[in-house]
């Protein structure tokens, strides 16, 4: 099981925007010291819900700060970004962290963001396949151009190449494994006249890695086939319960075969898929509770409450009080033993091994720091 850390940089009431990036960038230092697997960005504009308007930029930052920690975006926002400019970010972070960059995408939601960046609602309603499919080719090619709807475009040349292998400094400075290349023994051959001479000895390449790994963000029947036909694993939301994961999956399962992928990938594919929760760590059940319901709600009122649709259509926005109390319920809110067990019950009954879990929701930086150290030491040692 791979655990990581799940940042918003949510502004609670009270505090400044830099408070809030400042816990991120002291949390994810903290993740690393921990032993977490991953921290995961959220991206938001013109809300305190979350005051990171471009996750790629604070991942930039973030693996400068670290050195064995992944980071990934949850998630980058393709309906109000241009999928080349984020397709050389990510290949960018990709080849100068050594692969620890994770491009997590998603379709947003019709908020203000599609007038304010002009990308406008089509973008959001119609347009994320393809964004979604120019990002890939253009993360897994060396030429490309585009001629569809939103984005047409003449042949030009992909720099820097996602597909190209590390370079051998990086790779040592970060003790990746790099075996030397091999080399085949010399051989004889015989030239026009017959006379024997060596022929020089030639370099097998490094395997080619395959760019950055990348998520969906799927809450949506539509979202979960096209991360499938994509061959793409998902990233699940952290309104769904156990028995909303498994539909998802098994949806995600049924439009894998329909699309004729094989059964191989898909295993390999859905080891990936993340599922996003909340952890908050105390001595006792209670305690942990009472901390996010003394703090969440009102970071929920503030913040979500700030988001404006593009096109004045009425929405509604959950109970903040009701919410706090199922997502307590739902994740690894209480002591570490029953932390650890909503993990494993959450893993036995979906197979998703991997999690990101929202660490900050008591909104103070030093109970946060505290939470994610409880979290590495007693948390992820009961899970193995």
């Amino acid at each position: 099981m791979r655990v990581g850390a799940f940042l918003l940089s949510a502004q609670f009431p009270g505090q400044t925007h830099a408070q809030a990036l400042e816990r991120t960038v002291a949390a994810t230092v903290a993740a690393e010291q921990a032993g977490l697997d991953a921290v995961w960005l959220a991206e938001h504009h013109f809300v305190p819900y979350g005051v990171c308007p471009n996750a790629a930029t604070l991942a930039a930052l973030l693996l400068g700060r670290t050195r064995r920690i992944q980071l990934g975006t949850a998630v980058s926002v393709l309906s109000t970004t241009h999928p080349v400019a984020l397709g050389e970010q990510a290949a960018l972070l990709h080849l100068t962290s050594g692969g620890r960059f994770t491009l997590g995408v998603g379709r947003g939601g019709p908020w203000i963001d599609l007038a304010v960046f002009g990308s406008g609602l089509a973008a959001y309603e119609e347009g994320f396949a393809e964004r979604l499919d120019l990002l890939l080719r253009w993360l897994r090619g060396s030429r490309v151009g585009a001629d569809g709807p939103q984005f047409s475009f003449p042949e030009v040349e992909v720099v820097p190449r996602a597909m190209e292998p590390f370079g051998t400094e990086l790779a040592n400075w970060l003790g990746l494994p790099t075996a030397p290349a091999l080399r085949f023994p010399r051989q004889r051959t015989e030239d026009g006249r017959g006379t024997a001479r060596t022929a020089p000895a030639r370099a097998v390449e490094p395997v080619t890695p395959a760019g950055p790994p990348m998520v969906v963000a799927c809450t949506s029947p539509g979202s979960v086939r096209l991360a499938a036909e994509r061959g793409l694993p998902m990233l699940l939301g952290m309104h769904s319960g156990d028995e909303d994961k498994q539909a998802m999956l098994a949806a995600y399962r049924g439009a894998w075969r329909a699309a004729g992928r094989g059964e191989e990938q898909l295993a390999r594919v859905e080891r990936e898929h993340v599922a996003a929760g909340v952890a908050q760590v105390a001595d006792r059940n209670l305690t942990a509770r009472q901390v996010l319901l003394d703090a969440m709600p009102a970071w929920f009122e503030y913040g979500l409450g700030a988001h404006r649709t593009v096109d004045g259509r009425e929405r509604r926005m959950r109970d903040p009080h009701a919410y706090t109390r199922l997502l307590c319920d739902l994740h690894a809110v209480g002591t570490a033993r029953q932390c650890a067990d909503r993990l494993l019950a959450t893993a036995e009954r979906t197979g998703i091994r991997r999690f990101a879990l929202l660490a900050e929701g008591s909104g103070d930086q030093e109970a946060t720091l505290h939470n994610i150290e409880r979290l590495g030491a007693e948390v992820l040692p009961q899970l193995a």
